[in-house]
């Protein structure tokens, strides 16, 4: 199955991480979304959000992607997934986030794919339940 997911992770205290080759950058205490997608035979979408979930509990592994070092960091717990399948939605996936209020957090974190500022959010409950409202009518 492929297709693009979103993963909240909630930090639990205020946090500098340095992000492999983007850098240092500040995270404070709160709730962020992820766009990804997993477009391949092999690298699925079940396989590719196993191997998050893995690397959240774990704390340890191959560091390969920017939210890699998010989801490693201690005190950074994933809390929610959303899948959402097919192909070539990635982008739209983020400016969705961006439009229903998500805060760019870290300039070009995981958005090297389609060229946005960012795949990586600050998030409220308000804007969670704004982004899950207008996904439907978005890609329908």
């Amino acid at each position: 199955m492929i297709g693009t997911y979103i993963l909240f992770l909630e930090s639990a205290k205020d946090m500098d991480i340095d992000v492999g080759s983007l850098g240092k950058f500040h995270f404070s205490k709160g709730v962020y979304a992820y766009v990804g997608s997993a477009l391949g035979r092999a690298v699925n979408l079940e396989n590719r959000i196993k191997r998050h979930r893995k690397l959240a509990k774990s704390k340890k592994g191959n560091r390969k992607w920017h939210i890699d070092y998010f989801t490693t960091a201690p005190g950074v717990e994933l809390t929610g997934i959303i899948k959402i399948m097919g192909k070539g939605i990635e982008c739209g996936v983020a400016d969705l986030m961006r439009k229903s209020g998500g805060k760019l957090v870290a300039q070009g974190f995981g958005s090297s794919d389609c060229k946005r500022k960012t795949h990586f959010f600050r998030v409220s409950e308000e804007i969670s339940r704004i982004f899950l409202r207008s996904l439907p009518e978005a890609f329908d």
